[in-house]
């Protein structure tokens, strides 16, 4: 764990080409004064606001208070970002900021359902934010996982996941069979509604829910966890971080019939 601002430059204050991320997502939001009374505090300390301009409070901002920005574009023009939502929005954010190839922090306050990973409260929002400016915040780094996904030889699509990669059944079919490799070794063939592979963060998340380990996020490891195995043998597996796993459907039907999830979204 390390203080904030030591990533940008050590004993200095972030300066006025850096840029704080506030996306408010959610009904019920904090006041806009006092929203505002933040933004000015913010500027004084040196440091430019951004706004997401999909949120309640994207069109209100004003060009002396900050500027407003995409999703698309928020990776590449900030060096903190404050998520606003439960885990869904944290994880969201997760991913735009790999897939933007960036390394910024990310400050999660939870505003939505679960919090696993949004630990901060709504209203320890402003002094949180006040820590990370005065140099008194610290970070820790979580192992996220590189996942690709082939369909017929051909490369289908590749993410960098922060939790898990869900490997599940279709809507028809009754029990899917998995032929799991590591690091190119053959490890085991599961017999299952599905698989989980899922980072030492992602432990809580559906892993938890299927029996899994909980593993503190500091560990450097992955998880293998069967949903529903149909064979006693069948059990969670702990696995070094840096192994390469391969899973390949075996079901008869074809791998039509195995769905993948990226971080709770399914293709």
């Amino acid at each position: 764990m390390k203080r904030f601002l030591d990533r940008i430059k050590p004993g200095r204050k972030i300066d006025a080409n850096s840029a704080v991320l506030l996306p408010f997502t959610r009904d019920g939001k904090p006041d806009y004064a006092e929203f505002e009374q933040h933004l000015l505090r913010t500027s004084k300390a040196g440091i430019t606001p951004a706004v997401n301009m999909d949120t309640g409070f994207g069109p209100q901002l004003t060009p002396a208070h900050g500027s407003t920005l995409s999703r698309e574009e928020l990776p590449n023009a900030v060096d903190l970002i404050v998520v606003l939502g439960g885990d869904g929005t944290l994880l969201a954010m997760a991913d735009r900021i790999a897939q933007a190839g960036r390394d910024i922090p990310i400050l999660g306050v939870n505003f939505g359902s679960l919090g696993f990973l949004t630990e901060i409260r709504i209203d320890e929002l402003f002094p949180s934010l006040e820590a990370v400016i005065d140099g008194k915040a610290i970070y820790d780094e979580r192992l996220m996982l590189a996942a690709t996904a082939s369909l017929r030889g051909k490369v289908d699509e590749s993410r960098t996941v922060l939790n898990d990669v869900v490997f599940t059944k279709g809507a028809l079919s009754r029990m899917i069979e998995l032929s799991v490799s590591v690091s190119g070794r053959f490890v085991t063939r599961v017999k299952a509604d599905g698989l989980i592979i899922a980072s030492a963060t992602g432990s809580t998340a559906y892993n938890l829910a299927a029996g899994g380990p909980i593993v503190h996020p500091s560990v450097d490891a992955l998880l293998l966890t069967p949903i529903a195995p149909h064979t006693l043998t069948n059990r969670p597996v702990v696995i070094p971080g840096s192994a390469v796993v391969e899973v390949r459907p075996e079901a008869p039907d074809g791998p039509e019939d195995v769905l993948y999830g990226i971080d709770l979204n399914d293709n």
